[in-house]
């Protein structure tokens, strides 16, 4: 595919800030680069509707920013780096934040959240909005990840009738095709770590509490964060340091040498032997870390597994805190055309040709159904949930292997996107891949492993306890420099199979 400005197809922050640096080129000129390509990928050629708004003073802000360098002043390593943030994420600025819906389409957020006004402070330029799977994708459990009212369907930029994962669909195909150099998801159960594998990233869903969630559009009060999605570990990191306001402090962790002397434990059972393909990529990324210098546990058990799985208690929690947190999110929106659940449910009703198309919002109408988080029923199930997946579960396991972190196997390859008949949003029980990890509110990382069929991205990811962030970008990293797996897409229409 032949898009404008190939260098930036791969480009890291190190490489951006060096080239801004050594003055070859300006912020400003950037943003124009980045504009181009997301003109010729996002709204032409393949279109991959990725992007669902751009912010319209990007250049002004990047020309500041300019100003600022020239003067002496240079914040960090983001400054003047153009990035993107989703769409259920706050910017006090003339961009829209409206979770893909057409509810919330008006007058933008009041104020930036928290994470993106210290964005805004290590001189980060935010180039736009990305698409999501609408609501984060719980309006219905008959979804197809990467489609909204407001953006429509995100195509994923290795096979474009493949799904791009999500909820952060856009989020993962906008690095991915080279259209900023990361960007932030936002994840529940998956929502980061899903995208990233489909995409070919690295994206790691951190400690729920560790980033404020204070303007992000919830689900989950116990479960949600937002997290930073980028083509390298080390661009991960240093966009979780700027979130976080610690420059540095996690971009440190990201040692080439990181896998040395770890302790890994292999989790097979009860994730083994869903997608034959994605289990030889896991075989092989294991044997990678064995020659890195990792020492594998394999294999290890989560006792409470088979409980977990039969469990609907993360369903439980999560319409309970989607409707508290929604309200309470919608009542902080005075000028929304809508303030509650319920009336984001009768806009849908009302506009059911352009909202309702293809799946309903069944999730939505349970939600709504539910008493207040003081209920008895949500209090149990909360606490069911964090015995089942921490003490139980993952502090369990990995204390009793003296373990630094755990790797399940490797996500499946992208299914093809399918509207007529979707159906991957949120169900009750199962046991997917990040389900542990999300119940317990732990950290979460997804990295570039292999392909299935030669252009199918597949992911492995790595996860431990409560605030073990570095230790997970340390493996990471040394998991990236042993594979070298990540590759730039190829836009294809579609796979062409045996």
């Amino acid at each position: 595919m032949n898009a404008p400005h190939p260098e930036l197809a791969e480009a890291t922050i190190d490489d951006l800030a060096a080239q801004l640096a050594a003055g070859r080129v300006t912020a400003a000129e950037l943003v124009e680069a980045h504009v181009a390509r997301i003109e010729a990928l996002d709204r032409a050629g393949p279109t991959l509707r990725s992007v669902i708004e751009l912010n319209p003073d990007a250049v002004e802000i990047a020309r500041a920013l300019d100003r600022e360098r020239a003067a002496g002043r240079v914040r960090g390593p983001l400054h003047g780096i153009p990035v993107m943030v989703k769409d259920n994420i706050d910017t006090g600025d003339r961009m829209q934040t409206t979770a893909g819906s057409l509810a919330l389409v008006g007058p933008p957020a009041g104020r930036d959240a928290p994470l993106v006004a210290r964005l805004r402070e290590a001189g980060a330029v935010l180039l736009g909005k990305t698409n999501l799977s609408e609501w984060a994708n719980f309006r219905s459990p008959a979804s197809s990840s990467g489609w909204s009212g407001r953006g429509r369907q995100t195509r994923n930029p290795y096979v474009l009738d493949r799904t791009p994962g999500g909820s952060s669909s856009g989020s993962g195909a906008a690095p991915a095709a080279g259209l900023a150099v990361a960007a932030v998801g936002t994840e529940t159960d998956g929502s980061i770590v899903s995208p990233s594998a489909a995409c070919c990233l690295v994206g790691l869903k951190p400690t729920v509490g560790l980033l404020s969630g204070e303007g992000v559009i919830p689900i989950s009060a116990s479960q949600d964060s937002a997290g930073p999605m980028a083509r390298t570990v080390r661009d991960a990191a240093l966009l979780l340091d700027a979130m976080l306001g610690s420059p540095g402090h996690h971009a440190a962790a990201c040692a080439a040498d990181g896998l040395r002397g770890a302790r890994i434990g292999v989790l097979r059972e009860p994730w083994i032997g869903a997608n034959r393909h994605s289990d030889r990529v896991y075989e092989a990324a294991l044997e990678a870390m064995r020659e890195a210098g990792a020492e594998l546990v394999d294999p290890v058990l989560i006792d409470s597994a088979e409980e977990l799985r039969t469990s609907e208690c993360e369903l439980t929690v999560l319409l309970y805190e989607f409707k508290d947190g929604l309200n309470r999110y919608l009542a902080a929106r005075p000028d929304a055309g809508v303030r509650t659940l319920a009336d984001v449910i009768e806009f849908n009703l009302r506009h059911a040709d352009r909202e309702l198309p293809y799946f309903g919002q069944e999730t939505f109408e349970r939600a709504e159904a539910m008493g207040p988080v003081t209920d008895d029923a949500y209090r149990e199930a909360l606490a069911l949930g964090r015995r089942l997946t921490r003490e139980q579960g993952i502090d369990a396991c990995l204390a009793r292997h003296a373990l630094d972190a755990l790797t399940v196997p490797c996500s499946s390859p992208p299914a093809a996107i399918e509207l007529v008949s979707p159906g991957r949003g949120w169900t009750a029980g199962g046991l997917g891949a990040s389900r542990l990890a999300a119940i317990a509110g732990y950290p979460i990382i997804s990295v570039p492993a292999g392909f299935a069929f030669g252009d199918l991205p597949v992911g492995m990811r790595l996860f431990a306890g409560a605030g073990s962030e570095r230790t997970l970008l340390r493996l990471a990293a040394g998991f990236e420099r042993a594979t070298s797996a990540r590759r730039s897409p190829r836009y294809l229409p579609t796979l062409d199979l045996p």
